[in-house]
């Protein structure tokens, strides 16, 4: 038996970070019932290129394990039929504009009548407060949030929806954590989650040295602000990452380049020197590394103990975690799928379903709702 199995999740939510979060809890054994609108569903559906036999890869990232029924909310008879999902569920989850599940007849008053013990979840971009009507997109968060202004050479967003991701993983710990309450208490309660909080959470150290300190952190590319070396460097063909986060570290680091005076320079004795005198030490670093290739020093500098890597593609990203027995990737009937990151030895992920089309589950919902 899966960890959540019996448990029955209402999704209303698209794109992004309610279905991440609400696949995240079906690959833990939750039957996810998701609700898309009539004739177009989730937005992400039409989210291509890319496209695998047809399917924009975009929605089959995150809609596995669950189960289809298209509802058009705005219908009394569809509405009626929602309502009664809201009472038969364990969770829901939504992330529609903040005001629209009330006018629906869905918001969380309405739903709690229907289901005292339903844990209730809301994924908005800025709460339901002064930023109910600012649009909850990633990419606005990025930026509003100061995700862009730390990253590469400033105004440069992440290469994915980091946010919504981040989100979604918030999203999925509350439910969990309002779950066991309900456990000991008989009670539901409601869920909120917003962008923003989730990237100034995931913000951590810059964060931090902000509201600890009264710091507001620079871009500085792909360098760390308290720690040296801890960057991008090249080598002889490719460019490569070293990550020498305290003094033993760089001393081997020196020795492995063949530059042990490096170490005994009082300048570069101390983490606190390296990062004062940042320049001068990249400098003489990246002369040692041009001398060899990237795959040379992976093998020489990860032997000796230092943390690095080279600078891979997604394609060699999944390669290297194959080849360490991390098994990233999984057929679902004959869809290519990311496998679940966690591992529990005694509940294990599942994958069951792969990714539902449009409506095609309504007859099973309807039967397990007696409709």
């Amino acid at each position: 038996m899966s960890a959540l199995s019996g448990l029955l999740i209402a999704d209303f939510s698209r794109v992004l970070a309610g279905p991440y979060a609400t696949m995240l809890l079906a690959d833990l054994g939750a039957d996810v019932v998701k609700v898309e609108r009539p004739d177009v569903g989730d937005d992400t559906r039409s989210w291509g290129p890319p496209y695998a036999d047809g399917e924009a890869t975009y929605f089959l990232a995150v809609n596995r394990n669950k189960r289809s029924i298209a509802l058009d909310l705005q219908d009394p008879a569809d509405r009626e039929t929602a309502r009664a999902l809201v009472a038969r569920a364990d969770v829901l989850v939504e992330n529609f504009r903040p005001g629209t599940m009330d006018r629906l007849g869905l918001g969380y008053d309405a739903a709690r009548e229907l289901n005292p013990g339903l844990v209730y979840c809301s994924i908005t971009g800025f709460g339901t407060g002064e930023g109910a009507d600012l649009p909850g997109y990633d990419l606005i968060a990025q930026a509003v949030g100061g995700l862009m202004s730390v990253t590469g050479d400033g105004a440069t967003k992440a290469g994915v929806a980091l946010v919504d991701v981040v989100t979604g993983l918030h999203a999925a710990l509350g439910v969990l954590a309002a779950l066991r309450h309900r456990e000991t208490s008989g009670e539901g309660q409601r869920v909120e989650v917003t962008l923003l909080g989730s990237l100034l959470s995931a913000l951590v150290n810059q964060s931090s040295a902000y509201v600890a300190a009264g710091v507001v952190p620079k871009a500085m590319g792909n360098r760390h602000p308290s720690i040296v070396p801890y960057e991008v460097f090249g080598t002889a063909d490719r460019p490569m990452v070293i990550a020498a986060g305290n003094d033993r570290q760089f001393r081997t680091l020196c020795a492995v380049l063949g530059r042990p005076d490096l170490a005994e320079d009082d300048r570069y004795a101390t983490n606190a020197g390296r990062v004062a005198a940042r320049e001068t030490l990249v400098a003489e670093l990246s002369d040692a590394l041009a001398r060899r290739t990237a795959d040379e020093w992976f093998t020489a500098l990860t032997e000796a103990g230092v943390p690095c890597g080279p600078i891979n593609d997604l394609a060699a990203a999944f390669d290297l975690a194959a080849a360490l027995g991390l098994s990233p990737a999984v057929d679902v009937d004959g869809v290519g799928q990311i496998a679940n990151p966690v591992r529990l030895d005694a509940t294990p992920a599942e994958y069951r379903l792969r990714p539902p089309a449009l409506g095609q589950d309504d007859a099973w919902v309807r039967e397990i709702l007696g409709r």
